[in-house]
């Protein structure tokens, strides 16, 4: 069985879209599309940038939603059929777009006033994101636990684990990380400690959107990685909430894996979550599109044709 996987902030890269809208109508009618909702060209922020701004909270969310619904509706157009949608963080909205939970026009609204809050949240809150890498999930917590200012906030898989809090929080954990037996620490270039309580605020002020909206029960499963559960009910409860808890990517792909769920088809920019299932589960197929290269080749590969077969 395949299940689609949206990624999240931090995929985004200045000319992304750029091709596939050049090859596909249906993906540049989607820009259009987006253009018209916003108020503001997605089309020229994706593919000219400069990078500085593509990378602005309020920018790179509603640009990522774009590119991924784009480069979905092209692999739907070739014949693509799926099984279940998933997504990391703001790829969750991706993932409610492509199940018919939520409309398009309402999720480009929703995260652009996401990505505003965000953004201020973390003006109003300063904060900053590290991985760690060579510890498990459990270590992280507990490497955590004793820091007052730092929580676990991404759980991207094995020896994979990303913490948010404030710089002195996030400083101390990079100070501990050695002692407890972490490889190295890398710091995210992240404008705050997304995933974390610093973001309260910005669930706070979402929330009266988020109820405003219209949601529909999804017409195929969706996975929350923020609950690891199928969710279809509440979804305005669920979105406000992962803006403050962690996103547990590892655990929903091995929760799919034991249930027959076998190969995994990144849709949007990069390849990061692709890379991830892998490291999570050598056994899984993972492949990614985002250009007319990576779709064409997707799109060839036999285990998309016979839906999850073993490749």
């Amino acid at each position: 069985m395949i299940a689609l996987a949206f990624p999240g902030q931090g995929s985004q890269a200045v000319g992304m879209g750029r091709d596939l809208c050049a090859r596909h109508d249906t993906a540049r009618f989607t820009y259009d599309e987006a253009s018209r909702v916003l108020g503001w060209d997605v089309a020229a922020a994706s593919f000219e940038g400069p990078a500085d701004e593509l990378t602005r909270t309020e920018i790179a969310q509603p640009a990522l939603l774009t590119h991924s619904i784009a480069t979905l509706r092209v692999l739907e157009e070739q014949g693509l059929k799926w099984d279940l949608a998933l997504g990391h963080s703001l790829g969750e909205y991706s993932a409610l777009v492509a199940t018919e939970a939520l409309g398009f026009d309402d999720a480009l609204q929703l995260v652009a006033a996401r990505g505003r809050e965000m953004a201020a949240a973390a003006r109003r809150s300063p904060g900053a994101m590290v991985a760690v890498l060579g510890l498990e999930g459990a270590a992280v917590e507990a490497l955590c636990e004793p820091i007052a200012e730092a929580w676990p906030a991404n759980y991207n898989g094995p020896g994979q684990v990303v913490v948010s809090g404030t710089e002195a929080g996030v400083a101390e954990v990079c100070d501990r990380a050695p002692a407890a037996g972490a490889r190295k620490t890398v710091r995210l270039a992240v404008a705050g400690g997304f995933h974390s309580p610093l973001m309260q605020p910005a669930a706070d002020a979402l929330d009266g959107p988020l109820q405003a909206t219209q949601f529909s029960v999804p017409i195929q499963p969706f996975l929350s990685t923020c609950s690891v559960d199928y969710e279809v009910e509440d979804l305005p409860e669920l979105l406000a909430r992962q803006i403050v808890t962690p996103v547990r990517f590892e655990q929903a792909v091995r929760r799919l894996a034991g249930e027959g769920y076998n190969a995994f088809l990144e849709v949007g920019p990069g390849a990061v979550l692709a890379g991830l299932v892998r490291r999570i589960d050598a056994r899984l197929a993972a492949a990614s599109a985002g250009d007319p290269a990576s779709v064409e080749a997707a799109l060839q590969r036999r285990w998309l044709e016979t839906k999850g077969e073993t490749a």
